[in-house]
């Protein structure tokens, strides 16, 4: 008896120090709408992503100053993680949806553009868009995401250690606010420990670096869907919104369909049904 294909499924790629296991609430509240996806964990992250010496035992010196262990790492490494898994899924699913999130969103552009008929829409939420500039900090360095975010999370100068290292363990609490506030605001303050222990601590410095060269044929061809983050710290709603006029511009032909969540820049962990319930909801 031949297995009948998935309606639809979900290929979910996660940002900056985040990973697969970030997703879980959201995939619960897809199932539960009769929905299937897939969490993609991009090369150092999740349970394999490497740690500075000292960092689980306290010893912070050689934060600032050790090489990263993904140092070497490039885009298109990334951008086959997300290739390997939509292969996986596309001979089982009649639809399949790509949803990046962050700094996702350069990996599955890429990944998009070097394989638009494994994609059947992409979904960026509160994501890089290459479309108009071709790399992340193009768009997290300009006017647009410009706030006083007081001191600053990055550990260490990334182009030595080759990432950008954040310390989600820190004891500072000012450090521990900022992290809080900037990512995961919506989450109550009682569970702030709990989420910043399952951050990793760096972000391969190609991920935000690397320019993405996007086509008309390639990534323009598929049906794109912007979901902005009303309230996000990390990359403000201006910034969201030059990504999406800009790309727009760039690729007339399909332009954006977007929603609006209320809330910070993680509403797969506060608001997984509302965002499960944008992202099964038919696109307009």
């Amino acid at each position: 008896m031949t297995a009948q294909p998935i309606e639809t499924m979900f290929v979910l790629v996660h940002g900056a120090w985040h990973s697969s296991w970030h997703w879980v609430p959201t995939q619960r509240a897809l199932a539960a709408r009769g929905v299937a996806s897939v969490a993609v964990d991009l090369p150092g992250h999740g349970f394999d992503a490497p740690l500075p010496t000292g960092y689980l035992t306290g010893g912070r010196d050689a934060m600032r100053t050790e090489k990263s262990a993904l140092a070497g790492l490039t885009m298109q490494d990334c951008a086959d993680a997300v290739l390997s898994t939509l292969r996986s899924v596309r001979g089982g699913a009649r639809s399949v949806v790509l949803v990046a999130h962050s700094a996702g969103g350069g990996p599955a552009s890429l990944a998009a553009e070097q394989a638009p008929e494994l994609v059947d829409r992409i979904v960026y939420l509160s994501a890089f868009v290459p479309a108009g500039r071709p790399s992340f900090l193009d768009y997290a360095n300009s006017p647009e995401n410009t706030l006083d975010r007081g001191p600053g999370l990055t550990i260490g100068d990334p182009g030595a250690l080759g990432a950008i290292r954040l310390d989600p363990l820190s004891t500072e609490l000012s450090y521990v606010d900022e992290l809080h506030q900037t990512y995961h605001a919506d989450l109550p303050v009682e569970r702030v420990d709990r989420w910043r222990s399952t951050l990793s601590t760096d972000l391969p410095l190609a991920v935000p670096s690397s320019p993405i060269s996007l086509t008309g044929n390639g990534w323009g061809s598929i049906p794109r869907t912007f979901v902005r983050c009303a309230d996000d710290r990390a990359f403000l709603p201006a910034a969201q919104d030059l990504m999406i006029a800009e790309a727009d511009e760039a690729m007339p032909a399909r332009p954006f369909t977007v929603h609006t969540l209320p809330g910070d820049h993680s509403p797969f962990l506060a608001r997984p049904d509302e965002l499960a319930a944008v992202l099964a909801s038919p696109p307009r």
